[in-house]
C-alpha cells in the first residue's frame, strides 16, 4: 500500500510539473481539464498494474445484515449490497419483495430454485429454501439494465478480474464455506425436472482477495470483509455451480487493462 501511494505522488508531481512546463506559456501555470483528466488516466493505468503484480484486491462495499426480517434472505441481501455499491437506492425488503416466487411443495413437485424463490423468504416458521442466479439477474437488470453481467460457471480467475477492476461480484456458496459431503445434498424433482440442492446453501458479496483469503460481506454478519481459505470457500463454490453476477467493467478501466 505505501508503495503504491508513493508511487502515484511521486509519478503525479513529475507529471503535473512537466506538463506546467509544457504549457506555462500559454496557461499562467494552470492545468487545462483534459491535461488533469490525462494525469487521472495515468495514475489509474498505475494502481491498476500494481495490484494485478501483487495479485490482490481489496473493495469497500456496503455490509447489510438481512436478519431480523428475512430468515432466508441472504441472495437479495447481498444483492442489495452490490446495487447500493452501485449507487442505486434499494433496500433488502424491496428486492424481497420483488423477487419472484415459486411454491416450496406442491403435489409432491418441488419448486425450482432457477425459476424464483422456493417457498417463504420471511421466516423459518414455514418451509423454504433459496433463489438462484437467473432471477436475481433479472431483478439485477431492472435496476441496472446496462451494467449487470452473470459470469456464472466462468472459472474463478475470471471473478478476480472483476474484483481488480473495483467491483464487488454476488455468489452463491455452501454455508460453510467448503466443499460439503454427500448426505448433505437431496434430490428433488421440480416442474423441470430433477435438481440437486442442499439446504447448506448462502449468498455473499465478494469484496476481494489476496494469497491466502476470499474477501467478502457477508448477510449473516454486520462486519465487511470476512475471509475464508481460498481453497476451501472455492471448493464450496464449485460445488453450487459457480454462480456468479457482477458490474460490467467500464470502458475507460477496459482501455487501461489492454
Amino acid at each position: 500500500m505505501t508503495f503504491k501511494i508513493n508511487l502515484i505522488c511521486l509519478y503525479t508531481i513529475f507529471r503535473l510539473l512537466n506538463t506546467s512546463q509544457e504549457f506555462d506559456s500559454h496557461s499562467n501555470h494552470k492545468l487545462t481539464n483534459e491535461q488533469l483528466e490525462k494525469v487521472k488516466h495515468e495514475e489509474r493505468e498505475i494502481e491498476v498494474s500494481h495490484k494485478e503484480l501483487n495479485n490482490q484486491a481489496l473493495i469497500n462495499a456496503p455490509i447489510i445484515t438481512q436478519f431480523p426480517e428475512l430468515a432466508r434472505g441472504c441472495e437479495v441481501t447481498s444483492l442489495a449490497m452490490l446495487l447500493q455499491f452501485a449507487g442505486v437506492e434499494v433496500d433488502k425488503m424491496t428486492l424481497a419483495e420483488e423477487i419472484p416466487k415459486v411454491p416450496f411443495l406442491n403435489n409432491g413437485i418441488y419448486g425450482n430454485p432457477n425459476e424464483g424463490f422456493v417457498g417463504n423468504i420471511y421466516t423459518f416458521n414455514e418451509p423454504g429454501y433459496a433463489v438462484y442466479h437467473q432471477p436475481i439477474e433479472e431483478l439485477a437488470k431492472s435496476y441496472l439494465p446496462d451494467q449487470i453481467i452473470n459470469i456464472s460457471g466462468s472459472e474463478f480467475d475470471v471473478v478476480k478480474e472483476y474484483l481488480l477492476s473495483g467491483n464487488p461480484v454476488w455468489v452463491i456458496v455452501t454455508s460453510t464455506f467448503n466443499k460439503l459431503p454427500k448426505e448433505a445434498w437431496q434430490t428433488w424433482e421440480t416442474e423441470s425436472g430433477e435438481i440437486n440442492i442442499t439446504m447448506k446453501e448462502h449468498s455473499v458479496l465478494l469484496t476481494g482477495f489476496d494469497q491466502e483469503y476470499i474477501y467478502f460481506n457477508d448477510p449473516f454478519k454486520t462486519e465487511k470483509n470476512s475471509k475464508v481459505e481460498i481453497g476451501k470457500f472455492l471448493a464450496g463454490w464449485k460445488q453450487l455451480g459457480q454462480q456468479a453476477i457482477t458490474l460490467k467493467i467500464s470502458d475507460n478501466l477496459l482501455d487501461i487493462e489492454k
